[in-house]
C-alpha cells in the first residue's frame, strides 16, 4: 500500500488504512530521537547549537509527529528571525564601514595608506583591541588615535576590518583558486589567532580546509602549525602531503619549506613511515589469510 506521507494519494487515506513506508518511518524516528537528545542536552545545562531552551520538556519519553512538526516550525521561525537580525546588523555596520561615517581612529598596515575605523567596533570584536585602546594607569591609549598592524598588508587589513564590521568574508578572500587569495586567508587566519577573533579563524579554516590539495598543502600546513586552534586543518594538510608524498616532497617548494620547518619535516617523515608500516601490516595479514 502507498505511504500516507510520501505517497501520491496521501490526502485520501484515513485510519485504520494509514500506512508508512520504511524510509518515512526511519526519518520520523530520527527526527524524534534528535529532538529528544536535544531536550536532554538542554536539561543538563548543555548548549543546543542556538536552540537552547527551544524544546519544551514533557513527561513522555518520545514525541508525536505533530509536536515534532510544531517544534521544527518554531526552529524555522527562530532561524528566520536570527537571519533578519544578523542582516540588519550587517547592513548597518557595513554601511558605517563603507562610508567611513564618524570614524575616530585609523589603523596602519605594513604598507599602503591607513584605514579609518571606529574604536567601539574594534573593542567590541576583539579583546586584544579593547586592551590596546583602553587607557589605564599602567598603559596609555595609542597616541594620535592610531593603531599599527605592521604584519598585515593593506588588502589583508581591509579584509580584517570588513569582517569585524560585517561578520562575513569578502568574496576576494573566500576564493582560494589563486596564491594571492590563499595568502590573504593565511594572513587572516594568523591575525584571527593573534587578535582573538575566533569566528574569523573558523571561517578562514573552513575555506582553507575545503581547498587543500597537493599544490598548496605545504603552505597550509605551515600556517596551520602556527595557530594552536587549527589542529583539524593541520591534520587535513598533513594528510594531503602524505597521500601525495612523491609529488609534494620532490617539488621545488619542499626544499625551502624544509629549511624553515625542520619540526614539520620530522612529523612528515614519521607520518610516511607510519603509513608504510600500516600498508606492510595489511599485506602481511592478507598473506596469512591466504596461506594460513
Amino acid at each position: 500500500m502507498d505511504c500516507c506521507i510520501c505517497g501520491p494519494m496521501a490526502a485520501i487515506y484515513r485510519p485504520p488504512r494509514n500506512t508508512i513506508c520504511p524510509p518515512c518511518y526511519e526519518g520520523a524516528k530520527a527526527i524524534i530521537a534528535f529532538l529528544n537528545d536535544d531536550e536532554r542536552a538542554t536539561g543538563d545545562g548543555g548548549s543546543s547549537d542556538g536552540y537552547r531552551g527551544l524544546i519544551k520538556h514533557t513527561n513522555s519519553s518520545t514525541k508525536g509527529m505533530t509536536e515534532v512538526w510544531e517544534q521544527v516550525k518554531e526552529m524555522r521561525e527562530r532561524e528566520e528571525e536570527a537571519n533578519q537580525r544578523a542582516g540588519f546588523l550587517e547592513q548597518g555596520f557595513g554601511a558605517a564601514w563603507m562610508e567611513g561615517a564618524h570614524t575616530d581612529i585609523v589603523v596602519k598596515p605594513g604598507n599602503g595608506p591607513p584605514i579609518p575605523a571606529h574604536k567601539a567596533i574594534l573593542a567590541a570584536r576583539s579583546e586584544v583591541f579593547r586592551h590596546m585602546l583602553c587607557s589605564d594607569e599602567c598603559k596609555a591609549a595609542p597616541a594620535g588615535d592610531c593603531v599599527s598592524l605592521p604584519e598585515l598588508a593593506h588588502d589583508e587589513l581591509s579584509l580584517l576590518l570588513a569582517f569585524l564590521y560585517t561578520g562575513t568574508l569578502d568574496a576576494a578572500a573566500a576564493a582560494t583558486a589563486t596564491e594571492a587569495s590563499e595568502r590573504r586567508l593565511h594572513a587572516l587566519l594568523v591575525a584571527a589567532d593573534k587578535y582573538d577573533v575566533p569566528f574569523l579563524g573558523r571561517a578562514c579554516e573552513a575555506r582553507l580546509a575545503a581547498a587543500v590539495e597537493p599544490r598548496n598543502a605545504l603552505r597550509t600546513l605551515e600556517v596551520a602549525d602556527r595557530v594552536s586552534s587549527c589542529a583539524a586543518l593541520k591534520e587535513r594538510a598533513m594528510g594531503a602531503v602524505v597521500e601525495h608524498a612523491e609529488q609534494v616532497v620532490f617539488s621545488d617548494e619542499y626544499h625551502d619549506f624544509a629549511v624553515r620547518n625542520a619540526g614539520l619535516c620530522v612529523e612528515i617523515t614519521r607520518a610516511l613511515l607510519a603509513k608504510a608500516a600500516g600498508a606492510k601490516r595489511v599485506c602481511t595479514e592478507k598473506s596469512e589469510d591466504v596461506y594460513g
